[in-house]
């Protein structure tokens, strides 16, 4: 009966775990991308940006109100935000008024559905390689 509590810790000592050798993420995006497009993906990758062109991607257009009530986002913030969409060539804003009150209509642009496109490619590449692990 000895032999078996001894077989028991040799098995145990042999069964280390596996140490997997990190993930080469040039690899998995296939080469470094354009410092152009690296910029895209910071950009879009802040969650409220996010969020603003994935919807925009699946509507013609929103006003500035359909957005704020949608990411339950202040004036302020929503903003911000869309500005920096905007000055990036990702998203057209154009405002008009309803009567006399003003309206703000944000639609995403060719230039940003390719950022949009580009990012959920790298994304999808990077939960494939962490899967396949």
């Amino acid at each position: 009966m000895a032999n078996k509590g001894h077989a028991k810790k040799k098995r145990a000592a042999t069964s280390a775990p596996r140490v997997r050798p990190p993930i080469d993420l040039y690899e998995v995006f296939r080469g470094e991308p354009s410092a152009e497009a690296a910029a895209g993906e910071r950009l879009i990758h802040q969650r409220t940006r996010l969020a603003i062109v994935s919807m925009l991607a699946v509507n013609k257009s929103l006003t500035f109100n359909e957005l704020k009530e949608m990411l339950d986002a202040t004036d302020g913030n929503l903003s911000v935000h869309a500005r920096k969409l905007e000055e990036a060539g990702y998203v057209d804003c154009k405002k008009s008024f309803d009567g006399r009150v003003p309206k703000t209509q944000y639609r995403i642009t060719a230039k940003g559905q390719r950022a949009l496109e580009r990012y959920l490619d790298h994304m999808e590449s990077l939960i494939r390689a962490v899967r396949e692990r």
